[in-house]
């Protein structure tokens, strides 16, 4: 894998240009309240310092819980308020639950790789694949630069980013 050939400086180097370029990107949508992220595991994109940020603003910080084969939505609250998921040691929010996918402005989504045009690569589970029909707002894949590639085998069901950002 690419990121392997890169150290952990460079690593979070590269994670804070692209969570600043985010953040800069979540203060250009007018009236954006409701933010769907991603707790990061340690292959991507370091968003843990950005949950917070958001929040800090006053932010509605949405994260993902998986329950069987779906992802469920829990407002952050804070960090004291995560636990270590039994499937794949994920830590996830134990905050409300969220049920009203029309409220979210904007959301960001992990992916394995990306392409410019939006295409994405899961991790095989089919979760996004899941939620994503569920959400009516921008979405935005977050990557480290490397893991933008020419082309990815989309399936119909697939669904593309409206923007990466890397």
């Amino acid at each position: 894998m690419l990121k392997k050939q890169h150290t952990r400086e460079e690593l979070s180097a590269l994670s804070q240009k692209a969570t600043e370029s985010l953040l800069k990107r979540i203060h250009q949508e007018e009236n954006c309240q409701t933010v769907l992220l991603y707790h990061s595991l340690p292959d991507e994109v370091d968003t843990h310092l950005l949950i917070q940020a958001l929040a800090a603003e006053g932010k509605k910080v949405l994260l993902p819980t998986i329950v069987g084969t779906e992802l469920e939505l829990h407002k952050y609250i804070d960090e004291q308020t995560f636990r270590t998921s039994e499937s794949f040691g994920i830590q996830e929010s134990q905050g409300p639950l969220f049920t009203n996918y029309s409220q979210i402005d904007l959301a960001i989504i992990p992916g394995m790789a990306f392409t410019k045009q939006g295409e994405r690569l899961g991790r095989g589970k089919g979760f996004y694949d899941r939620l994503l029909p569920k959400l009516h707002c921008p979405l935005i894949g977050l990557s480290f630069p490397f893991q933008i590639i020419d082309s990815i085998p989309c399936e119909p069901h697939d669904i593309r980013m409206n923007e990466v950002i890397y």
